[in-house]
C-alpha cells in the first residue's frame, strides 16, 4: 500500500500524522511511505529520519496526494490545502 503523509497545514498544529518510526513498521513489511518536505518543520524530527526509515521525500502537497492510497492525518483536510473534497473510501469501491 501506498501511504502518504502530507503536511498538516491546520494553525497551530505541531503534531505528525505519523513518525519516522510509524513509517519504519509500515515500510518493514513491504509499504511505500511519502512524506510531504516540511512536515517536521515544528517536531522535534527532521526529514532524514524519514529517509533512514525508508521513506520518499515528496517537494509538494499534490505530489504526495495523489500518489497514496491511504492519507492519515491529525486533523481533517480543510479547503485551504486543496484536498477537502477528499474521500476516504478507496476509488475502486466509489463506482
Amino acid at each position: 500500500m501506498k501511504i502518504g503523509i502530507p503536511c498538516e497545514i491546520k494553525n497551530l498544529e505541531y503534531r505528525l500524522a505519523m513518525a519516522p518510526a510509524g513509517a519504519h513498521e509500515l515500510i518493514s513489511p513491504g509499504h511505500e511511505v511519502f512524506v510531504e518536505s516540511g512536515t517536521c518543520r515544528e517536531s522535534s524530527c527532521d526529514e532524514a529520519d524519514y529517509l533512514r526509515a525508508g521513506a520518499t521525500i515528496m517537494y509538494s502537497a499534490d505530489n504526495v496526494w495523489g500518489t497514496a492510497e491511504l492519507l492519515p492525518e491529525v486533523k481533517k483536510p480543510i479547503a485551504q490545502d486543496g484536498h477537502a473534497d477528499f474521500c476516504p473510501v478507496p476509488k475502486e469501491a466509489r463506482a
